[in-house]
């Protein structure tokens, strides 16, 4: 490495004073200027923006699906409770900050709200003065309606309801006077029914809060128009609700028989049975009429006992004598046997006539016993079960056949098949006779495993709302870090102190003087070619030049070096 000889001269500035901001600012040109003002700008705006997004708080839904009245009365409670609010999309929900759901869901309902759309007896409350007797007696039917519109919308499977009450207006004549009716419109939730023990609830309590108001003049129809409740008088052919839930409650109580029985042998999950009872609602009732063999004659009980006694003499006599005292006397005492046998009448009887030995006697005796008679009155229930179908499948055992490896499926033997059989005839009372049958079929369940979906990491939800949360703030500081490094600093670095172009003389350094480094030179640039053109005879020139400077640089360093020294 050649030898360098090093001159150091020191340069001493004349004392100036630095160049303040404004004048910094007032030195550069206009579009330096706009672009240092416009960078400033936007980056205190986001800046601004980021501290707002991050200390924006959480908002969570109040309350959905509310009607116009409820939500204006909400509204204005929350601006006079200084609670901060927003609709969601659509504005069917109200929310507010995250940490004060509960605390406001709570202040609203001391006051109330939601009241609901349904008004019920408060809306009396607010009467004016003046009132007619008939906006009174429509404000108090109003506020019945509502109050049974409430009550009804309290029931699990109402989603809504509507209540009519036709109140007639009553007068002085007893026979002129028309009961009261109601109507009533519900709404079901999707996949419930109201039963009829429900559907009676809701009559009774419709009719026992209107005076006068028959259980039978309720109607009650759903949201598709069918009648619900049905009179008392209907027709007795139509399929009855209550025998429906009856035959159903029966085969629900077999089928829990046969799954309790099996699955402690084969599992709760690997046996399935349905029952088809076949149940007799006919009302029957007969009467029976049994009579027994006459018995004998001391071992009957007699009811009536007749005898009839008669005595006559042969011929017929007419009664002779003269009429006088005896023959005007009063007749005797008839004296009968004991035993009942005829005694000859004596001689001085009256009528015998002296004849005694032609007389005649009769006796009669009639007896009537008791007749053995059985009568029984037989009224059938209703219900009776004709028939029982059960229908029983068990899923494949599973058994391990050695220690270590997976379990295998395997049917069952037909011995255990038949016990299982047998089981299941016990449980639901199987009775050849009345037709039962019961199928047990072993076959092999399939499961339908879902497979478990990973995710990526950017479509899981709590990466989502992190994202949601944190996005904002994030992408307006980062946009604010490009613009601060992209245009503020650029143009903070052109207002710093000029060089020896503004004739400010220079702080003190070194020169350092190398005398045997060749002096490097700036090249003039290259021209710019702006269209393409036919070369020029000075272009022609640089290009030879150009070519002999890279063939041959000793030979053109030495030409310049003595156009340098000018010889």
């Amino acid at each position: 490495m050649p030898s360098a000889a090093v001159a150091e001269m020191p340069i001493a500035p004349p004392p100036l004073a630095a160049a303040s901001w404004p004048q910094r600012f007032a030195s550069l040109d206009r579009a330096a200027r706009v672009r240092l003002v416009l960078g400033v700008a936007l980056f205190a705006a986001m800046v601004v923006a980021a501290a707002f997004f991050a200390s924006r708080p959480d908002y969570r839904v109040l309350f959905t699906s509310l009607s116009d009245k409820d939500g204006g009365a909400i509204v204005a409670q929350l601006a006079q409770m200084n609670v901060p609010y927003k609709y969601s999309e659509g504005g069917g929900a109200i929310m507010v900050p995250a940490e004060r759901v509960h605390d406001v869901r709570l202040r609203l309902a001391s006051q109330g709200l939601p009241k609901g759309s349904v008004a019920g007896f408060e809306a009396t409350e607010s009467s004016r003065f003046g009132v007619t007797q008939f906006q009174e007696r429509l404000n108090f039917q109003r506020g019945l309606e509502g109050e049974l519109t409430r009550s009804i919308q309290a029931l699990a499977s109402v989603q809504s309801a509507r209540v009519h009450l036709a109140l007639p207006n009553q007068n002085g004549f007893f026979r002129e006077q028309q009961k009261p009716s109601a109507s009533v419109l519900v709404s079901l939730y999707p996949g419930r029914f109201l039963d009829r023990t429900q559907l009676a609830g809701i009559v009774h309590l419709v009719a026992s809060s209107v005076p006068e108001l028959a259980p039978a003049a309720v109607s009650v129809l759903d949201d598709t128009g069918k009648l619900l409740s049905q009179p008392a008088d209907a027709a007795g052919g139509a399929v009855d609700g209550e025998q429906l839930a009856y035959a159903q409650q029966i085969e629900q109580q077999y089928a829990r028989r046969i799954v309790d029985i099996l699955a402690p042998i084969v599992g709760r999950d690997n046996v399935k049975a349905q029952v088809a009872a076949d149940l007799d609602f006919s009302q029957t009732e007969s009467t029976t009429e049994h009579h027994r063999p006459n018995l004998a004659t001391d071992a009957s009980a007699v009811r009536s006992q007749q005898i009839v006694e008669s005595a006559g003499t042969q011929g017929s006599q007419l009664p002779a004598g003269v009429p006088g005292a005896v023959s005007n006397q009063p007749p005797q005492n008839a004296s009968a046997p004991i035993n009942g046998a005829n005694p000859a009448p004596s001689a001085g009887a009256p009528g015998a006539g002296g004849a005694g030995a032609g007389s005649v006697g009769r006796r009669e005796l009639t007896t009537n016993y008791e007749v053995d008679k059985t009568t029984s009155v037989t009224r059938a229930a209703m219900g009776v079960i004709r028939r029982v179908n059960a229908a029983v499948v068990v899923n494949y055992q599973s058994v391990v056949e050695a220690p270590g490896k997976p379990a295998v499926n395997k049917a069952l033997s037909p011995e255990q098949i038949e016990q299982m059989t047998a089981l299941v005839r016990e449980a639901v009372g199987f009775n050849k006779e009345r037709g039962d049958s019961v199928n047990l079929v072993n076959a092999p369940f399939k499961v339908d495993e879902a497979a478990p979906v990973d995710a990526p990491l950017w479509k899981q939800p709590e990466v989502i709302e992190l994202a949601r949360s944190l996005g904002w703030p994030l992408g307006l500081s980062l946009a604010a870090a490009l613009l601060l490094l992209g245009v503020v600093r650029p143009v903070l670095r052109s207002m710093g102190p000029r060089g020896a172009k503004d004739g400010a003389p220079q702080p003190a350094r070194k020169l350092d003087a190398i005398a045997s480094e060749r002096i490097e030179r700036p090249a003039l640039p290259a021209p710019v070619d702006e269209a393409p053109q036919a070369p020029t005879d000075e272009q022609l020139r640089l290009a030879d030049a150009r070519t002999l400077a890279k063939e041959n640089p000793v030979a053109v360093a030495n030409i310049v070096k003595s156009w340098v020294n000018g010889e």
